[in-house]
C-alpha cells in the first residue's frame, strides 16, 4: 500500500477555493475532534453517490433497461460510448472520488484522530477496495492516482485485493469479514482465478444469508436514483427489457419518496453460489453446479418480498410507445417459445417486489438440465435477474467504458488506446433492448444475450473461468 497521498482534482479545487476560511483548511479539519467519524460519513455519502451513477448508466448501457426518457443518456442504449461523453466522465469522476477519499482517510485523517477505531479504518479500506473493483470491472483502464499512470483492469482488481486484505485485518465483525471475503471472491472471479474465488466464496458462506447494503437519505438530497428512475418519477424514466418486467421496480417508496429511500445491495450471499456454480461447470462438474444453483434458489426464496401499488406505471416517456402495460407472453428470442408471468398487469392490484433478489427460474428447471452449456446459460440468466438494478450486468457482457476526454486532456499518461470503449464483436452488432410485438400484444425479444454469452464463452472478455 503506497504511503503517499496525491489529492484528487476535486479536493485541490475545494481546498484552494476555501483557503481563506480557517474552518475548512486541511490542518484545521485534521485537528477537529472526531474527524474520522465525519470522514466516514462523507465516504458513505460518496459510496451512495457512486452507486447511483454506476447503477443508472450500467442499466441503460446493458440489455437490462431502455432509457425511455430524456433525463439520462440517450446513446448508451445503442452502445455509443464515446470518451467525450459527459456521462462517461461522471462515471469515472465518481469512482475516482471514492478512491481518493478513501486514500485520504487512510493516509491523513485516520492517523490524526485518536478517537478513531480500527473498524473505521476497515471501512476506509472497503471503500478503496470497492472503488478499485469498479475501476477494473467498468473501465478499459484508470489512473492509479490523480494524474498518475494508467493501470489496466487486472491491476485495478489486484489493488482491490490488497485493500480488502487490510479491511479483513482491521475488522472484528464476523458479518463484515464475510462481506470482504465475498468481495474478494468477486475480484478473483473477474481475474479468472478459480481456486481462490472458490476459497473466498466458501468463506463468505459462513454467513449463509449475507447481505451488505448502501443506504440513501432523501432528506439530505441523496436519493436512490434507480428508485427515482423506475418508480418515483412519473413517467418512469427507465423501461426494463420485457422479459425482466416482473423484477421492476426493485426499489419503491410508500408515502413520500423523500422519507422512504430503499437501500442498494452491494454484497449478498447469492453471488457466492453463482461463483461456485460457474467454477464447477468450468471443471465439468455438473452435480456440484446443480447443488450450488439449488442452494441459491432456496436462498432467493427466503428473501423478503413486498406487495406494492405500481398502478402509476406508464413507461410512456421518450419515443418508444410499445412497451407492454398488461400481462402478455414473452419470447426470449425468435427461436424460443412463449413464456407467461414475466410481464405483469399492474392495474389488477398490488404486485410482488423482490427487494433483494428475484428470479423466474425454478429448482425443477435446474434439475432437468444435463449439459454444461445449458447450466451455464442459467448461471448467466440468474446473474442477470438476481443482480438487476445493482450495476452488474455490463461486466458479464464484456463491455467497458473508456477513460474520459477530460482525463486525457489533463493527464499526459493517458494513451489513445484507453479512450476507446471495449465492446466485444459478439455484442457490437446487437440491438440489446429491441423487441417486436405481434397482433396479440405478445413480445419477441430480438436477441437473448445469455445465449450469446454461452456461445462465446471462450472469449477473453467474458465468462472468466472458461
Amino acid at each position: 500500500m503506497k504511503k503517499t497521498i496525491i489529492y484528487s482534482l476535486f479536493s485541490i479545487l475545494l481546498l484552494s477555493a476555501c483557503v481563506d476560511n480557517p474552518n475548512v483548511t486541511e490542518n484545521t479539519y485534521l485537528n477537529t475532534p472526531h474527524a474520522v467519524s465525519s470522514w466516514v460519513n462523507g465516504l458513505k455519502r460518496q459510496m451512495a453517490k457512486t452507486s447511483n451513477t454506476v447503477n443508472v448508466n450500467v442499466a441503460i448501457t446493458s440489455d437490462n433497461y431502455f432509457n425511455n426518457y430524456s433525463q439520462y443518456s440517450k446513446v448508451f442504449d445503442i452502445l455509443q460510448l464515446n470518451y467525450f461523453d459527459p456521462d462517461v466522465n461522471a462515471l469515472q469522476a465518481d469512482v475516482q472520488a471514492l478512491r481518493e477519499m478513501a486514500i485520504f482517510g487512510i493516509e491523513k485523517v485516520y492517523p490524526s484522530d485518536q478517537a478513531a477505531t480500527e473498524q473505521d479504518l476497515a471501512f476506509m479500506y472497503l471503500c478503496l477496495g470497492y472503488a478499485n473493483i469498479l475501476g477494473g470491472e467498468l473501465f478499459t483502464g484508470l489512473p492509479e492516482t490523480t494524474l498518475g499512470n494508467v493501470i489496466t483492469p487486472k491491476e485495478n482488481l489486484e489493488n482491490a485485493l490488497e485493500a480488502l486484505d487490510y479491511a479483513i485485518d482491521y475488522e472484528t465483525d464476523v458479518e463484515l469479514i464475510a462481506t470482504y471475503h465475498l468481495l474478494k471472491a468477486r475480484t478473483y472471479y473477474h481475474l479468472g482465478n478459480q481456486e481462490k474465488a472458490i476459497t473466498e466464496a466458501t468463506k463468505a458462506l459462513d454467513s449463509p444469508s449475507l447481505l451488505y447494503q448502501i443506504q440513501f437519505d432523501g432528506t439530505s438530497q441523496l436519493a436512490n436514483e434507480m428508485q427515482n428512475a423506475t418508480y418515483d418519477a412519473l413517467p418512469n424514466r427507465l423501461a426494463p427489457l420485457p422479459r425482466l418486467d416482473f423484477l421492476d421496480p426493485k426499489y419503491y417508496s410508500v408515502g413520500t419518496p423523500t422519507t422512504d429511500q430503499k437501500p442498494v445491495t452491494l454484497v449478498k450471499a447469492e453471488e457466492a453460489y453463482l461463483i461456485l456454480a460457474e467454477a464447477a461447470l468450468a471443471q465439468n462438474n455438473i452435480p456440484t453446479a446443480k447443488e450450488n444453483l439449488t442452494a441459491l434458489l432456496n436462498l432467493v426464496e427466503q428473501r423478503p418480498v413486498a406487495m406494492v401499488d405500481d398502478s402509476g406505471e406508464t413507461r410512456n416517456g421518450g419515443n418508444r410507445t410499445d412497451y407492454p402495460l398488461t400481462a402478455v407472453k414473452v419470447k426470449f428470442d425468435n427461436a424460443s417459445t412463449f413464456k407467461s408471468n414475466l410481464v405483469l398487469n399492474r392495474q389488477e392490484g398490488n404486485i410482488e417486489v423482490k427487494t433483494i433478489s428475484g428470479t423466474h427460474v425454478k429448482i425443477t428447471d435446474i434439475e432437468s438440465l444435463t449439459s454444461t452449456d445449458d447450466l451455464l446459460y442459467y448461471v448467466y440468466l440468474l446473474r442477470q435477474e438476481i443482480f438487476i438494478s445493482e450495476g452488474r450486468r455490463l461486466t458479464d457482457l464484456g463491455i467497458k467504458y473508456p477513460i474520459s476526454q477530460i482525463e486525457q486532456d489533463n493527464n499526459p499518461n493517458v494513451a489513445d488506446e484507453y479512450t476507446i470503449a471495449q465492446i466485444p464483436a459478439f455484442v457490437a452488432d446487437k440491438e440489446l433492448d429491441d423487441f417486436s410485438t405481434d397482433e396479440n400484444g405478445n413480445i419477441s425479444i430480438s436477441v437473448d444475450m445469455n445465449k450469446i454469452i454461452v456461445e462465446n464463452k471462450t472469449d477473453n472478455t467474458i465468462v472468466p473461468f472458461f
